[in-house]
């Protein structure tokens, strides 16, 4: 595909979602359970760009198919939060570069991060063998210039990419300027969540169908605040070393295990409930096929955490070359499939949510 061309989502998938849409808007039973519907109700007809925003906002909370009078064995057979979540997921794949990476990712996420993990992890593994001459902590097994030169990379050319697909996706969904209200309603519904309660509080239907349940909305609480705090804790840290010379290792008492513990701790148990959540939840209702990938996200950043966190506790032992490879793995191969994996559903609502036309 030339580098110009406007990727559209399949002929088939725009279609099936604009039908499911146009009898929702008819319908309006739903219109007090998430952002969708209003958003939806507000549209005159809707274009491929406003499903593909829709489709972002869209938290798959599945409160809407539960109640739906016309969901199968209906002959309208409407199954809104599978559509969207096709229509969501095809979105990130459109837009990722190379598109392809992301396919194969989210049909094999178990076999390919579980590779990716090992691979990394023997690489970091045989530089440690090669100790440098001086250094304390982690930093006695491989060598703070040798980290930097390798995750620096890692982590700034995966952004690169995520830019330039959510600013493919500003334009299909037809973002204009947005103002600093659009940026405090946006980011006051992101840390809440309040997508995620059901409309009147009381949570969504993701695992327990008729029965309203806040787990997921905690579940996601926990692994989103535990992500920033141990993002927090990394940046602490790069401050300290190269804007006051202090290095690490850190105290108990510093800033960045005042972040990262806590972070690291929320983040394996946000993770771990969203696996246990995942695996009770109904699969139709879900994207098709990608549900390896999916889970193999959660899995991956669970094991980032729960590395980390084993890591620390083991300082001064012999197991902290084997620990510190495995966490250095799942690390790098998190930072390089961030643009090809669920990571950038944050980013691409984030996106929607500020596109929002009511």
């Amino acid at each position: 595909m030339p580098y110009d061309t406007k990727p559209v989502p399949p002929p088939d998938l725009h279609r099936e979602a604009a039908r499911q849409l146009q009898i929702c808007n008819a319908c309006r039973y739903c219109e007090g359970y998430c952002d969708v519907f209003p958003e939806l109700f507000a549209l005159p007809e809707v274009g491929s760009g406003d499903a593909v925003r829709l489709a972002n906002i869209c938290h798959n909370c599945r409160g809407c198919h539960y109640a739906c009078q016309y969901a199968p064995p209906h002959e309208f057979a409407l199954n809104l939060p599978g559509v969207l979540a096709d229509l969501r997921q095809d979105s990130w794949e459109r837009h990722a570069r190379p598109a392809a990476l992301a396919r194969v990712f989210h049909r094999n996420g178990l076999a390919v991060a579980a590779a990716l993990v090992a691979g990394f992890a023997a690489l970091i593994g045989a530089l440690t063998a090669l100790r440098p001459e001086s250094g304390t902590g982690f930093y006695a097994w491989l060598s703070h210039g040798a980290m930097v030169a390798i995750f620096l990379p890692a982590f700034l050319a995966p952004l690169a990419v995520l830019a330039l697909g959510l600013r493919d996706f500003w334009r299909e969904i037809g973002g204009g300027r947005p103002t600093l209200a659009d940026w405090r309603r946006m980011l006051a519904s992101v840390a809440s969540l309040s997508n995620l309660s059901g409309g009147a509080g009381q949570g969504c239907n993701f695992e327990r169908e008729e029965r309203y349940s806040q787990a997921r909305r905690h579940a996601h609480q926990a692994t989103l605040w535990g992500f920033v705090m141990c993002f927090g804790a990394t940046s602490a840290g790069t401050l300290m070393h190269y804007g006051f010379g202090l290095e690490a290792p850190y105290g108990l008492l510093s800033p960045p295990k005042l972040l990262g513990v806590p972070g690291g701790i929320l983040l394996c148990l946000g993770t771990a409930a969203l696996a246990w959540l995942r695996l009770q939840a109904e699969r139709q209702l879900g994207a098709r096929g990608v549900w390896g990938g999916e889970m193999a996200f959660v899995l991956l950043l669970f094991l980032v955490s729960a590395s980390g966190l084993a890591l620390y506790a083991a300082s001064g032992t012999g197991a902290v070359p084997a620990l510190l490879a495995l966490h250095l793995g799942a690390v790098l191969t998190f930072f390089l499939l961030t643009p090809y994996t669920k990571m950038v559903h944050g980013f691409y609502r984030m996106a929607a949510l500020l596109a929002r036309r009511v």
